[in-house]
């Protein structure tokens, strides 16, 4: 089950949608809602050219395992990404930026504790996974205020209210 993001946004990316394991809204509407976040990252970050990027929507044991492989933390988290190449901000786009995964148990729970709409939460977390593909990061202080000013930026163009606030 894939569908190509790139014909209907037109956007530089075609984004190829995967629906593993959870429970997530219609794939249809993950399409849909993809193709408005990785638009509105490209708006907000103005990176160019041309490249392919893969979401994968699973569940929290897939992501657990994934994150103890990759990351040593033996839990699951909302979202992983791997960038299939290094990618320097500013630089020319790979032709591959790599793979977003989201976890539907930690994603819906998130919502909910922080009564936000479900479709409001994977938006701001596909945007966020993009820009770490991007070459974006949240490990310093300065890093993390650059990142959630284009997170705020491109979520606002959406309408979506800041996840920060």
């Amino acid at each position: 089950m894939a569908e190509d993001a790139k014909s209907s946004a037109g956007i530089p990316v075609d984004a190829d949608i995967f629906v593993e394991a959870g429970d997530w809204p219609a794939e249809a509407e993950l399409t849909r809602l993809v193709d408005r976040a990785v638009a509105a990252a490209f708006a907000e970050t103005g990176v160019s050219g041309t490249s392919e990027l893969s979401i994968v929507f699973s569940d929290d044991a897939h992501i657990r395992t994934l994150n103890a492989e990759w990351r040593g933390k033996d839990k699951p988290t909302n979202v992983l990404s791997f960038p299939a190449f290094s990618f320097p901000k500013g630089g020319p786009l790979p032709p591959m930026l790599g793979d977003i995964v989201l976890a539907s148990e930690t994603v819906a729970r998130e919502a909910a504790l922080e009564d936000k709409p479900l479709a409001n939460h994977i938006t701001h977390l596909v945007i966020h996974g993009l820009l770490h593909l991007l070459g974006h990061d949240h490990e310093t202080d300065a890093e993390a205020e650059e990142m959630e000013a284009i997170e705020r930026a491109a979520l606002a163009r959406l309408a979506i209210p800041d996840p920060y606030a």
